[in-house]
């Protein structure tokens, strides 16, 4: 559980979440700006980083465009099935995210780490993906 003003403590736990990923990063989150691709551009090296988002504005586009002319590629693609967000990691771990990353510690939130119901949330992902690349 982080507080309001906890700005810098909810960044660096979020980037060590990001850390530990060794394959493949799935964010959904309605609310995403360039701040979220920076801390995304910190991923390690050949791991995939895919955003689930409401909609993708012309300024998310530009920014999407400009950092994948420099970083490691992300993906986006429209998505509004969900309300809430999530953060699966290597398609194995989903973290319940009670606000948007761009939002970490400016009002109170939690990460909570999802068991056997995170699977299903995994399930329906896939299929969502596979919908897009298909």
């Amino acid at each position: 559980i982080f507080f309001d003003g906890q700005i810098f403590d909810a960044y660096v736990f979020i980037n060590d979440l990001l850390r530990q990923a060794k394959r493949s990063i799935i964010l959904i989150d309605n609310f995403v700006d360039d701040s979220v691709l920076q801390q995304l551009a910190k991923r390690k090296k050949g791991i995939s980083a895919t955003i689930l988002t409401k909609i993708i504005g012309k300024a998310l586009n530009q920014d999407l465009i400009k950092h994948n002319a420099q970083y490691s590629p992300i993906t986006i693609q429209e998505f509004s099935e969900s309300h809430d967000r999530f953060l699966i990691l290597d398609g194995e771990t989903v973290y319940h995210l009670g606000a948007s990353m761009k939002d970490l510690g400016k009002k109170w939130f939690a990460f909570s780490k999802m068991d056997i119901s995170g699977l299903k949330l995994m399930e329906r992902v896939e299929a969502i993906l596979g919908k897009f690349q298909g």
